[in-house]
Parts: structure tokens; C-alpha cells; sequence
């Protein structure tokens, strides 16, 4: 579980000296702007309960950590768009960069242009194909998808079972769709996985499971790799179809998501959800902030332990990535007050 951190620890933990959190000093400087200037941040949508939440902790985390960011740019799920926010940001003179990529590869010319420009950029939520970053702040997904594999493996012995995928192009959804995969072909053999790649939309989310629940009434299980946009047209199916039974019905259907809403957790509480892996979008905003103010001071990383409960790791050559934790919420923790989803 990952320890809460108040406005006073935060704040200490980037006035004390740098040399923790794996990182070490560059004097040269890298064109970070000594540690001032504004920041432009973007969210990849606001369709989705958690990036609501995430844009509403960026301009407070900023604060907390003393800097300067302007209003949130709002890329509306489209890839160019991202692109051009992005190239419009560093025309605004920005001297840093926190954004959220849509797609892992195509975020890569909006890096480049940062770097160009001298810009650092810290990621959060996705890591990019390839590209400079100073730090990306993610959870590891691979986990959301094994976590949600083995609590919906550990009540499914036999059955179909349906995984709502996110999109694709997104590192975010090939890791939980792969891992989700993996881990019912190798633990819960019994168990065959169908696919709707819904691209991180309600309305693909909608359209896929009716065809699916229409041809398949025997589903036992049921993974939505975003609560925030899926858990709703889920229910909605499952109740159009006759299929919505509470948790402990012999004929519930298991139900278990990603993002940690309020909404999750509601339905956890109702009997409707199993369970949810708590994506932390305080942590996210905080430490994206946290990064890139050590960025903007010209500071270089590197791989190890941090001062807030998490790792940095490799994640790919040249790519470090803060590792924090994302924990799972049943009906034994809903009510924990650590969880960001119960603090709104």
C-alpha cells in the first residue's frame, strides 16, 4: 500500500538535498533553465473520471512544489492534437514539460521538439517508445493485468472470460492485455480470454461486449483495463442482458477494473465490482511535478530506490521510470482512507 505523503513531507522531500532518489547532479546545466520558468503540462482526456481527477491535482501539486504551470492542455484523445498542444507550449517559451502520451510512439516527435528547444520532459502514465525523458512516473501495468488475472483466475476455475483493452498504441494497454493474457494461459488454463480492443472509448467499450454477451451468455468473468471509462457501460450491458447479479451470487458474473474512482470504489461497495487496481493519479501528479522540478534544476538520474516507497527502474535503454505502487481495493480495503479515491 503505498504511504500517503502530506503537503509538508512533499514539499521537505524537494527541499532537501538531491542526492537521494537516485539521482546525481549535472552541472551542466542542459538547458534546464537553473529550476524556473513555467511548465506546461497536458491530459491525454477528460472523458474519464481519473484524468478529471488528474488534471485537478496537477495545479495543486505544482504549487506544492513550487512551480509555475500553466492551465492543463486538453489533447481530447487525439494523437495530432497532443502534438500540436505540445509544439504550441514550447512556442509559449515553457522551460519544462509534463506530459501524458496517447501514443508511445507517435508522442516521440513532440519529445524530439522538446529537445530541440532544450526542454526536459517528464511522462506520466506512459512511457514512449523511444525519445528523451528525464523520468517517466508510471505503475508498472504489467501488474494491473496479473493482479486482475489472478483475482478473477481465483474464482473462475473454467469459463470464458472477456478483457476490455485499452488502445494499443499505448505501452499502457499492450502491457495489461499481454500480462492479463499470460497469466490465465500459464496459471488458470481453463480459462479462455476473448478480447475487445476498445481504445480506452465507452462507446467501443458498449459495442463490443453486447456482440460478446450476445454470443457468449456462459461468460464467467469479466477485466476492464480503465474503470473509468468501461465500468459503466459494463453494468449497463450486463443489466440490458439479464446477466447483473451482486458479488456472492452464484450467477455474478466476476468483475474487476483499473483506476481507483470513486465510482470503482462505490461499486465495490454496492456488491456490483469485484475489485480495482488503484492507479495513483495523486502520485502521478505529485511526482510528476516532483521530477520535473529536479529536471528544470538541471539534474541527471539514474536507477535505485527513491525517498516515496518506490523504484526506479530501466525500463527501456536510456528510459528510467518511477516505479510506484498501484494496490489492489476489494470489499477488505474500500474503505482505507490512504486510497487517493477516497480523499475527493
Amino acid at each position: 500500500m503505498r504511504k500517503t505523503i502530506g503537503v509538508v513531507a512533499a514539499v521537505t522531500a524537494l527541499a532537501v538535498g538531491m542526492g537521494g532518489c537516485g539521482s546525481t547532479k549535472d552541472t551542466g546545466g542542459d538547458g534546464s533553465g537553473g529550476g524556473s520558468g513555467r511548465v506546461g503540462a497536458t491530459v491525454p482526456l477528460l472523458t474519464s473520471p481519473f484524468w478529471q481527477a488528474y488534471n485537478n491535482y496537477v495545479p495543486r501539486m505544482a504549487k506544492d512544489a513550487g512551480l509555475d504551470v500553466l492551465p492543463t492542455v486538453n489533447a481530447d484523445n487525439n494523437t495530432q492534437k497532443q502534438i500540436t498542444d505540445i509544439n504550441n507550449l514550447l512556442n509559449q517559451g515553457v522551460k519544462g514539460l509534463v506530459v501524458t502520451p496517447l501514443d508511445s510512439a507517435a508522442i516521440v516527435a513532440g519529445l524530439n521538439q522538446a529537445e530541440r528547444k532544450g526542454v526536459p520532459v517528464v511522462s506520466v502514465d506512459v512511457r514512449p517508445e523511444s525519445g528523451k525523458v528525464a523520468m517517466v512516473v508510471r505503475a508498472d501495468n504489467k501488474a494491473y493485468g496479473t493482479k486482475a488475472c489472478d483475482v478473477i483466475g481465483e474464482k473462475v476455475k473454467q469459463g470464458k472470460v472477456i478483457q476490455i483493452m485499452g488502445d494499443l498504441s499505448s505501452i499502457n494497454g499492450r502491457d495489461r492485455s499481454e500480462a492479463f493474457r499470460d497469466c490465465m494461459k500459464s496459471k488458470y488454463p481453463g480459462v479462455a480470454v476473448l478480447e475487445i480492443p476498445a481504445e480506452w472509448k465507452a462507446e467501443k467499450a458498449a459495442s463490443g461486449l453486447e456482440g460478446l454477451l450476445t454470443g457468449n451468455p456462459d461468460v464467467k468473468g469479466i477485466y476492464m483495463q480503465a474503470g473509468g471509462v468501461y465500468l459503466a457501460p459494463t453494468l449497463q450491458a450486463l443489466e440490458r442482458k439479464n446477466l447483473k447479479f451482486p458479488v456472492g451470487d452464484p450467477k455474478h458474473i466476476v468483475l474487476v477494473s483499473n483506476d481507483g474512482i470513486p465510482q470503482e470504489l462505490d461499486a465495490i461497495r454496492k456488491g456490483e465490482l469485484d475489485a480495482t487496481v488503484s492507479q495513483p493519479a495523486d502520485s502521478y501528479a505529485e511526482y510528476g511535478m516532483y521530477w520535473m522540478k529536479k529536471a528544470m534544476a538541471g539534474e541527471k538520474f539514474k536507477a535505485g530506490p527513491t525517498d516515496h516507497d518506490s523504484t526506479v527502474v530501466e525500463a527501456s535503454p536510456g528510459i528510467l521510470e518511477d516505479q510506484l505502487p498501484a494496490p489492489i481495493v476489494t470489499k477488505d480495503n474500500v474503505d482505507d482512507k490512504a486510497l487517493w479515491g477516497n480523499t475527493l
